[in-house]
């Protein structure tokens, strides 16, 4: 992902709901599964589509329009935040002399021990 993609995805995250809104898709749909006629009947469950950036999120937790509203909307600045999150450097580093040195005797323990389980010849 490019510098760009991530400034721009921070940018929309730290807008307003109403501004987010204006660049989603609002899908209004009925729920599925156990909850009962209401769920199965009205439309309370939503697809938001956040066209700019194609993430797709969904509300569909709650018996009301708003309360679902207000959770896929939150679910969408999660997702942007991840996606504009810009990862620290990784800065090389050398081992230690102190690693070197543990790492030196840990051969030489090995070498031993395989000594050891060598046939001997009569």
């Amino acid at each position: 992902m490019t510098h760009e993609e991530r400034a721009a995805a921070r940018l929309y995250a730290a807008l307003p709901d109403d501004r987010l809104l204006e660049s989603c898709e609002l899908e209004w749909r009925t729920g599925t599964g156990p909850g009962g006629q209401n769920r199965n009947k009205v439309a309370t469950s939503l697809r938001l589509t956040h066209t700019p950036s194609g993430l797709v999120v969904t509300g569909a937790d709650e018996r009301g329009r708003e309360a679902n509203l207000r959770l896929a909307l939150a679910r969408l600045r999660e997702r942007l935040e991840e996606r504009g999150h810009e990862p620290k450097r990784r800065r090389p580093t050398r081992p230690s002399r102190a690693a070197k040195a543990r790492r030196v005797d840990a051969k030489k323990r090995d070498g031993a021990r395989k000594r050891e389980r060598r046939q001997i010849d009569d």
